[in-house]
């Protein structure tokens, strides 16, 4: 989910080699991408021999699971445990599902703090006046990141954010990015953004870190497991990696991801179906389609029909209005709970008004 901000040379020459790394395993990342979203960006399939451009989506479902009966959970080994209590009981604007309802926007360390903004930070309190003028319902804002503090970064900054969108009625939803090299370290800091008066926390899941997906998805499970039993009553959503893009265009990104065993955990699915870094010959790279398949996917591999999903289209700083649009059909054709463009920064006023119709 997050956008790179302007690094230090010594970081610069890091990121070209692990650039180059990519590209050796046949990786396409589009550098105007952050890496977590750009990895998938190839449209194709790829072999150790071969490369299969796909055909145009259409705008069927996919076929349903062979069987509506929930897989087993995997087996899990639990991480050594972190001292964790649960959550204080919370009581700001309506939350549980309908936190993550209607239209939204997306802000990131990138933008609203001073450490990863070098001290200039282009998104403040004046930021949630407009939000409101603009009509949206529910803030969607990095609480934490892995190379912030253990906690919540910048509390008093982001404690006045969440109080100007609340004095306009705007929920607010913190949700951090795990590496899941420390199962540990990311539980702490979920535990610690939710105890903010937020009325939602989701968890960003797209890192590769982890480089062997069996032993990824292992710690995911534990990690969500964990999770759900730290915070009970609460509504945590998932921000998934769009299955369109782990099961079409590029398999090898997270094979055998484990939707059977976080399904439990989380009580909303929202997708990142960034059309935007589909190449236009692939026929991906539209805001109707892209969504609507990755939408149908999402509740395919979960078994469940009815699943709350909010997908989240963008880039916005790559996208057109026309395309905006067509996620907005998407979120309506595929009676989604809500809808938003990744992210406020990059969004243009002409898109703005053209996700109004996602107002509930």
């Amino acid at each position: 989910m997050e956008r790179r901000a302007q690094w230090p040379l010594a970081v610069l020459v890091l990121a070209a080699v692990a650039l180059a790394a990519l590209s050796a395993c046949g990786q396409v990342v589009h550098s105007g991408l952050p890496l977590e979203r750009a990895a998938v960006a190839d449209p194709t399939t790829t072999s150790a021999s071969t490369t299969t451009t796909l055909p145009p989506p259409t705008t069927t479902s996919p076929p349903p699971p062979p069987s509506t009966a929930p897989n087993p959970r995997p087996a899990v080994t639990a991480a050594p445990r972190v001292a964790t209590k649960p959550a204080a009981p919370h009581h700001p604007l309506p939350g549980g599902v309908a936190a993550y309802t209607g239209f939204g926007t997306w802000v990131d360390v990138f933008d609203w703090t001073n450490q990863w903004t070098n001290g200039h930070p282009t998104v403040g309190t004046a930021d949630a006046d407009r939000m409101a003028n603009l009509g949206v319902q529910t803030m969607y804002i990095q609480a934490a990141r892995i190379d912030g503090p253990n906690g919540v970064a910048e509390p008093d900054r982001l404690n006045a954010l969440i109080a100007r969108a609340h004095a306009h009625g705007i929920r607010v939803v913190v949700w951090y990015l795990p590496t899941l090299t420390d199962v540990n370290a990311d539980l702490s800091r979920l535990v610690a953004i939710s105890q903010l008066n937020a009325e939602g926390i989701a968890v960003d899941i797209e890192s590769r870190e982890v480089s062997d997906p069996a032993e990824r998805s292992r710690r995911l499970v534990d990690l969500s497991n964990r999770l759900r039993a730290a915070l009970p009553g609460r509504a945590i959503g998932a921000i998934v990696f769009p299955p369109t893009g782990m099961e079409v265009i590029n398999p090898s990104y997270w094979p055998g991801f484990p939707w059977a065993g976080i399904a439990p955990d989380y009580d909303v699915w929202l997708p990142m179906a960034y059309w935007t870094g589909r190449d236009p010959a692939s026929g991906w790279h539209d805001g109707y389609n892209y969504v609507l398949d990755n939408v149908r996917r999402t509740r395919n591999d979960l078994h469940d029909q009815s699943a709350p999903v909010h997908p989240i289209g963008g880039i916005a700083d790559s996208a057109t209005v026309a395309e905006v649009a067509g996620m907005v059909r998407a979120v309506a054709a595929t009676g989604s709970i809500g809808g938003s463009l990744y992210d406020y920064h990059t969004t243009t006023s002409d898109m703005w008004s053209a996700m109004l119709p996602l107002r509930r």
